[in-house]
């Protein structure tokens, strides 16, 4: 079975208020870190349609701050699929109120799809329709061959 990038999209909106705001007067990372887990997890549960857990966040750059009362939209992608594993794209954009957005974050999260028991279990491979799908799965395949070959040296 395989299924779309388009298929398992999630985004998700928060307006800053002075709960997520750090001693800086910026949004606290921790949070905005929080909201990329959660999106992560729902595009790799939508994918799978199974429960999925967090195993790697292999690349988190903060480009730009967000501010009390800015709106963010975290937007999260499917971009590789293993055996039981895939690979999510999380991007985080401050919105203005004319509807422009400012990237303010990419993170690549791989998340694991698990069995009732717990245990990982296969997912459906992913359908690439686009340039852009296909530019992505390569760079997530080369992503990959470093997350191994990082593992194998730490050990």
């Amino acid at each position: 079975m395989e299924k779309t990038v388009r298929e398992s999209c999630a985004e998700q909106v928060q307006v800053l208020t002075q709960a997520n705001i750090n001693g800086y007067n910026r949004l606290f990372g921790g949070q905005l870190m929080e909201w990329i887990d959660v999106v992560a997890a729902v595009v790799a549960r939508r994918h799978s349609g199974k429960n999925v857990t967090t195993a790697v966040v292999d690349t988190l750059s903060f480009n730009a701050p967000a501010y009390p009362n800015d709106t963010v939209i975290v937007c999260g992608h499917i971009t590789h699929t293993g055996r039981t594993s895939m690979e999510v794209c999380v991007k985080s954009y401050v919105e203005n109120l004319d509807g422009t957005r400012k990237l303010i974050n990419t993170a690549y999260l791989v998340m694991v799809a698990l069995d009732n028991n717990e245990k990982p279990t296969e997912v459906p491979q992913l359908k690439i329709e686009t340039e852009e799908e296909a530019a992505e799965w390569q760079a997530a395949e080369k992503r990959s061959a470093l997350r191994k070959q990082r593992r194998t040296e730490n050990f």
